[in-house]
């Protein structure tokens, strides 16, 4: 049997290996109509077509036709794509140690892991990479993904760079030895207060439970009596670990979720005893990109009525995917259940079967309906209307988390985007941090000893003008006065991330973010904390 043969059957089993795989394990199975339809297609095809087909791509492509014909979630992985989509969830990968972005078609380093090996070796927040391996990778348009193709490499490998670094003439050049990176989930952890502290949560991986205990445990050795729990444009990512960090929110025997499909009979996780934070106030911060894992996590405290959801409506992904191998190292990660809170409400937004266009584009027509600006805009028919289990107070299904305490979206300006989308706030941070780092980190030694007293001035803001100029940028007066004090705070946190860290940049943002603020607020506030608990106006 030739190659497309090979393939082929290996298509034939994808197309009907989901009706072998029920739980209860059926030892026998025939194949049905549809499955034989496409068998003698595909038989056809490899017997009678005119030309030579490459197989490999046309197994590829019809397994991604087949799925997306199914939920907006089911999809196909490549074998070369699947190892760099399961990195941010299994907590590490192999590399140089470096977060970075393309600004203006350049790779500029934000900051450098601690203890890896770019920072062991001298590289620098700022620096900007030239060439690896004598390729040259700036000013040449190449994608994210091939760049990061070329510094990624197994552990005790190399990687030849060279660097621009501002105020040195001549390019820098550094011998990279790659090693094993971790990938945090915990963006930021610190007392607000004396009796109030934060967490913000990037995402659900292999190592978030044990980041979020070992956190929650150096907080409560500071005193922390009551937490808020940031899971902004946190897109979600294992259900185990958001089903492991409600448990330390619940007492012992409570629902945290169930799931439920057609070939999966109802599977039920509830909280076991000892939580590590079982008393004291919990508000949660969401917002319209807070997804899957986000959401059952703030639907079981909601549901239960053990804290506020403060921010805005939540993404809602309600759909439980299993990622599944295929022949020659690929996957498909199929949608096998949905995911129901413990007052049976399903999180999940309406969809239209193969209708992913207009899934993707949700979250514009919320902004276009007006929603993110006013609560008054979302409209839930009765049919949604849950109970919480305590209290008794309205929750809706089937389309996200609705927060107890709805927060208006910041309006951007224009000219305050394009400035960020040039990447100017990153060249000015960076500019005024060069050649004065240790005389700055002796000045101000700690983070809140820069984010009380370090005062962005108008030198410093006619100088981003000036840039902006250069760039080609339009000056709109009235929107710069609009957007004049967030985009120097903006520029003091970053500049705060290159002397200390990705943390320091959360502390100082926290200052002007509308849901943070909100937040703080509601937690200090016992009357107004209980009332919203309550469900009264």
């Amino acid at each position: 049997m030739n190659k497309l043969n090979t393939n082929l059957n290996r298509l034939l089993i994808v197309v009907f290996f989901f009706s072998v795989f029920t739980l209860n394990c059926r030892a026998q199975f025939s194949m049905g109509e549809a499955e034989r339809k496409i068998a003698t297609a595909f038989m056809l095809i490899d017997k009678m077509y005119v030309d030579k087909i490459d197989a490999d791509k046309l197994s590829d492509d019809a397994i991604t036709a087949l799925l997306s014909e199914l939920d907006p979630h089911s999809s196909y992985i490549k074998a070369s794509e699947l190892k760099e989509m399961n990195e941010p969830l299994e907590g590490n990968f192999d590399g140089i140690g470096v977060t970075f972005n393309m600004a203006t078609d350049t790779l500029f380093i934000i900051e450098t892991i601690a203890g890896g090996p770019s920072e062991k070796i001298g590289i620098l927040p700022g620096d900007k990479i030239i060439l690896v391996n004598d390729t040259l990778i700036a000013g040449v348009k190449m994608p994210t993904r091939d760049v990061m193709k070329r510094l990624r490499g197994p552990k005790g490998t190399a990687v030849n760079v060279k660097i621009q670094r501002r105020g040195i003439k001549d390019l820098l050049n550094f011998r990279i030895v790659r090693d094993k990176i971790p990938i945090h989930s915990l963006n930021a952890s610190y007392m607000i207060d004396n009796q109030t502290g934060y967490i913000s949560l990037v995402r659900f991986g292999a190592t978030t439970y044990q980041e979020f205990k070992e956190a929650l445990a150096r907080l409560q050795n500071q005193g922390m009596k009551n937490l808020i729990l940031d899971l902004q444009s946190n897109g979600g990512g294992y259900l185990s670990a958001a089903i492991d960090l409600t448990n330390e929110f619940l007492g012992k025997d409570k629902l945290i979720v169930y799931t439920e499909g057609a070939n999966q009979p109802r599977f039920s996780e509830k909280s076991k005893s000892n939580g590590m934070f079982e008393n004291g106030k919990v508000v949660i911060l969401v917002n319209e990109t807070s997804a899957s894992a986000s959401e059952i996590l703030s639907g079981a405290i909601q549901d239960w009525d053990r804290g506020v959801i403060v921010g805005r409506r939540t993404f809602g992904k309600g759909l439980v995917q299993r990622q599944l191998p295929l022949p020659g190292g690929s996957a498909m990660r199929l949608t096998v259940a949905r995911y129901y809170t413990p007052t049976g409400r399903s999180i999940q937004k309406p969809y239209t079967n193969g209708d992913k266009d207009s899934y993707d584009k949700d979250l514009i027509a919320r902004y276009n309906h007006g929603e993110m600006m006013s609560a008054d805009s979302i409209h839930f028919p009765d049919s949604l209307k849950y109970r919480t289990l305590i209290n008794d107070r309205i929750v809706y299904g089937g389309g996200g988390i609705m927060p107890d305490y709805f927060v208006p979206l910041d309006t951007l300006t224009d000219f305050h985007r394009e400035v960020w989308g040039k990447g100017l706030f990153n060249e000015i941070s960076m500019a005024n941090i060069e050649g004065k780092r240790n005389e700055m980190k002796k000045q101000y030694p700690t983070v809140e000893s820069f984010k009380n007293n370090f005062v962005v001035g108008d030198d410093i803001m006619s100088r981003l003008l000036e840039m902006a100029k250069r760039e080609n940028i339009e000056f709109k007066e009235g929107q710069y006065n609009v957007s004049k004090k967030l985009m120097a705070l903006q520029i003091k946190a970053l500049m705060a991330q290159f002397l200390f860290n990705s943390e320091a940049y959360t502390r100082i943002i926290n200052d002007e973010s509308p849901i943070y603020q909100k937040g703080v607020e509601i937690i200090n506030d016992d009357q107004q904390y209980k009332t919203l608990l309550s469900g009264k106006k």
